[in-house]
């Protein structure tokens, strides 16, 4: 490690924390006047307690994310992620959007809190007081990036011109950066804020909302936002989340699509003349829709969960994916690619780590409860198998490959 001269660390700190001239009086107008915020809501100790909620908020929010992210871009380390219970994708997926959307309503009233600190007098009292403001610009922008674009991803609207997927994994860790360093920087502040009395709020004026009724007011909200939600994701509750996207029994076969046969340019009446499996091993074999109905088929319970927060449950039937990997001779040790008839996209293959690929959850499936998949749902095979992202359930399976 490379030490500073104590004569520099001096100097760094004398030039950080000398004082910086004061803007002239007359430049103190508009929000910058004395006085000018009167609300008895704009304290350290409120800030400091939605501080503390939005701070719980995002880091389940990023733990979470970090887990979608590593399902769906999936590195070798990742198959560590259990199978067992085949709904923890879904849980945590939810528990992501959940928690994003009851956010947006605590980072605003985090705003409107602090938001007098930003006119604070003289806007600069030192170098260092300067950086610490600056920084936080990063902490706001990230924070209202991450919750407007995740937004926009729950509703499909994307109106953006990048890949939201990486500019949502990236930004995630600035902000999150930039939390923890503020965290750091204030938490000091916060402690007496919250745990000492010398620091008890001004009494509000006649009428006026108490920083209770404020804070159950924010705390309602963010509560009213998750209900009207979490139908998404939570089935049962879906009668009262009217502003839920999606609707679990709502689609071809009582299941919701995100891409349909149509966009994917899959044609039925096509499909049905020309398909052939083909399992590319040792011992490659090129199976009839037919040949795949004669072999031995099995039952899957499991949930479609999308990244965009819904997630609804199907019953599955078709052949294990294990069998058709050992009638080709391929290895237990071997990841494989599975390929959609889809000709483009960035999802028209998926990878299966030897794991999952032989879990016996892990279906080619042929039908959805009990009849034929629907074209929408990936005629005449799919992939599905436990705690893995919808967009790598490939659909309209043609090929399976050995790594």
């Amino acid at each position: 490690m490379v030490r500073r001269p104590p004569a520099l660390n001096r100097a760094l700190t004398a030039v950080l924390h000398r004082p910086l001239p004061v803007p002239p009086e007359r430049l103190r107008r508009g929000p910058f006047t004395a006085g000018r915020f009167t609300s008895g809501l704009h304290t350290e100790r409120v800030a400091a307690s939605l501080g503390v909620w939005l701070g719980i908020a995002f880091g389940v929010c990023f733990l979470t994310g970090l887990i979608s992210h590593f399902l769906q871009h999936q590195p070798h380390w990742a198959t560590a992620f259990p199978s067992r219970p085949v709904s923890f994708y879904r849980v945590t997926q939810g528990l992501h959007v959940a928690t994003g959307l009851a956010s947006i309503p605590l980072l605003l009233a985090k705003l409107w809190t602090v938001y007098p600190k930003l006119w604070s007098w003289p806007p600069a009292r030192t170098l260092a007081h300067a950086v610490e403001r600056g920084s936080l610009f990063i902490l706001v922008a990230g924070a209202a990036f991450q919750l407007v674009t995740g937004l926009m991803n729950v509703m499909g609207w994307y109106a953006f011109r990048f890949f939201f997927t990486p500019a949502h994994y990236w930004t995630a860790y600035i902000t999150i950066g930039a939390l923890l360093i503020h965290i750091g920087t204030k938490i000091a502040i916060t402690r007496r804020a919250l745990f000492t009395t010398d620091n008890e709020d001004p009494p509000s004026r006649p009428g006026a909302l108490s920083r209770r009724g404020f804070l159950t007011t924010v705390g309602a909200a963010a509560g009213v936002v998750t209900l009207a939600t979490i139908g998404d994701t939570a089935g049962p509750l879906s009668r009262i989340s009217p502003l839920a996207v999606r609707r679990a029994s709502v689609g071809p076969q009582h299941l919701p699509v995100n891409k349909s046969a149509k966009s994917a340019r899959i044609q039925e009446s096509v499909v049905a003349a020309t398909f052939r499996l083909v399992v590319s091993g040792p011992d490659t074999r090129s199976l009839s829709l037919e040949e795949l109905r004669g072999m031995p088929q099995h039952d899957a319970i499991l949930p479609i969960t999308c990244v965009e927060g819904w997630s609804a449950v199907g019953h599955w039937s078709g052949v294990r994916l294990r069998d058709l990997l050992e009638q080709s001779g391929i290895a237990g040790d071997r990841w494989v690619r599975v390929e959609s008839l889809e000709r483009g996209g960035l999802y028209r293959s998926s990878e299966v780590s030897p794991a999952l690929a032989r879990d016996p959850l892990t279906l080619l499936a042929l039908r959805l409860g009990g009849e034929p998949l629907a074209l929408d749902h990936g005629f005449p095979c799919r992939l599905i198998a436990p705690n893995r992202p919808g967009v790598l359930q490939t659909k309209w399976v043609h090929r399976i490959v050995a790594l």
